[in-house]
């Protein structure tokens, strides 16, 4: 049995590494919108459009179950997706808050993510219903920093300080990453504020995966697919998940318009 994983480029390997890890027998098939990236800053009906084109391709190599691995994509197109796709969908949305829920312990929760995630109240949707404070915040600046290897140093902490500061000064003991390129900044979010708790969408996906029951036996076949040269891919997939070989796929085989 098999998985397919897409997101607009770099961040949706957190997902892959953690996928790989704990389904290690699954064939496990990955797109990266590298031409397209960042969906953060698109209308939601070119998300969806994009998240359809994704989706349908994978689709197209017999998978079993779909992980959009993106959180605007998780936002705006998941209906969507499941209403067209004759597998389980699954958003990173739901996975994070459930992990959200289980970690707070004063029930002021933050999220941060890409305008469009903020905008959609996905994230906050789903926590209202569990009696919790939520403040949120859009971090555009996360995106191009992680897409250009900038994770660690004087540059990356000034910028989490920038963004992050005036929610934890509200008292917050959780966090959402509600973007999947937010995790490889993980590290120095844990620098300057050691005592949050942080949600991983990888991990949250993971463990969603395993209270489901969902069981994927295949040879272990890992594949991974973008649509456009990335320098910055290519670096962190070799971090992240090591020699896996880059297939480059022309946008063509993607667009429906």
């Amino acid at each position: 049995m098999s998985i397919g994983i897409f997101d607009s480029g770099i961040g949706g390997l957190t997902v892959f590494k953690e996928i790989s890890k704990e389904f290690p027998k699954a064939d496990i098939y990955y797109l990266g919108d590298t031409a397209r990236v960042p969906y953060g800053n698109k209308s939601k009906e070119t998300v969806i459009r994009y998240s359809v084109e994704a989706g349908n391709y994978l689709k197209s190599f017999g998978i079993d179950a779909l992980i959009v691995a993106c959180n605007t994509a998780s936002s705006f197109a998941l209906d969507t997706l499941k209403n067209i796709l004759d597998i389980p969908v699954i958003g990173v949305i739901e996975p994070g808050v459930e992990m959200a829920i289980r970690f707070t312990r004063n029930k002021k929760i933050g999220v941060i993510g890409t305008s469009a995630t903020i905008k959609s109240g996905s994230y906050k949707n789903l926590l209202e219903k569990n009696n919790v404070q939520i403040y949120q915040k859009p971090c555009p600046l996360f995106v191009p920093l992680v897409e250009e290897g900038i994770i660690e140093g004087q540059i990356a902490e000034l910028v989490v300080r920038e963004y992050l500061d005036d929610l934890v000064a509200e008292g917050i003991d959780t966090l959402i990453l509600g973007c999947t390129h937010y995790p490889l900044l993980k590290k120095t979010i844990k620098k300057i504020y050691p005592h949050l708790k942080i949600v991983d969408s990888s991990q949250a996906i993971a463990e969603f995966l395993h209270r489901e029951n969902l069981r994927f036996n295949g040879s272990g076949l890992r594949k991974i697919f973008i649509t456009d040269e990335s320098e910055s891919f290519e670096r962190f997939k070799r971090v992240l998940i090591g020699d896996i070989p880059l297939e480059k796929i022309d946008l063509s085989k993607l667009c429906t318009l």
